[in-house]
């Protein structure tokens, strides 16, 4: 398995730019939000890594197959962003700003299944905190 792990993690730089994610329409309100959707392990460990920018609008969703305490870090990720971790029923618990290429952990403040990250200052720009709801989130029931 721990060669398994290391042969994923050397490979993802070289699949990343090829690799075509699935896309999901999201919604805060009036703002639409266009997300590349990151549900398993190899997504999400590779996330925005290497990327040099992202459109206004779109982002990365993660999906996580249960609820738990999920923490992210910006290593190899060279642009700045804001995560939000969201509840099942789309509330978002806390939101945390990340500064590229650091590996300090952001986490949330109970667990979630569901992380949302967007450049640095969109959630803060459109009024978005902790306990404002995003639609669309309902299409990702947990896997049984």
């Amino acid at each position: 398995m721990r060669k398994l792990l290391l042969l994923a993690a050397l490979l993802l730089p070289l699949s990343s730019a090829a690799q075509q994610l699935p896309r999901t329409e999201l919604s805060a309100g009036m703002h639409l939000i266009r997300a590349e959707v990151a549900d398993n392990f190899v997504t999400r460990m590779q996330g925005l890594m290497h990327r040099q920018s992202m459109g206004a609008n779109e982002g990365m969703l993660f999906i996580f197959e249960e609820p738990g305490v999920q923490c992210m870090w910006m290593k190899n990720t060279l642009i700045p962003l804001s995560v939000a971790y969201i509840a099942d029923d789309g509330s978002i618990v806390n939101i945390e700003d990340m500064k590229p290429q650091t590996e300090d952990s952001h986490c949330t403040k109970k667990p979630v299944r569901f992380a949302l990250e967007m450049n640095a200052g969109w959630f803060e720009s459109k009024g978005l905190r902790a306990g404002a709801k995003l639609r669309g989130l309902e299409k990702f029931k947990p896997r049984q």
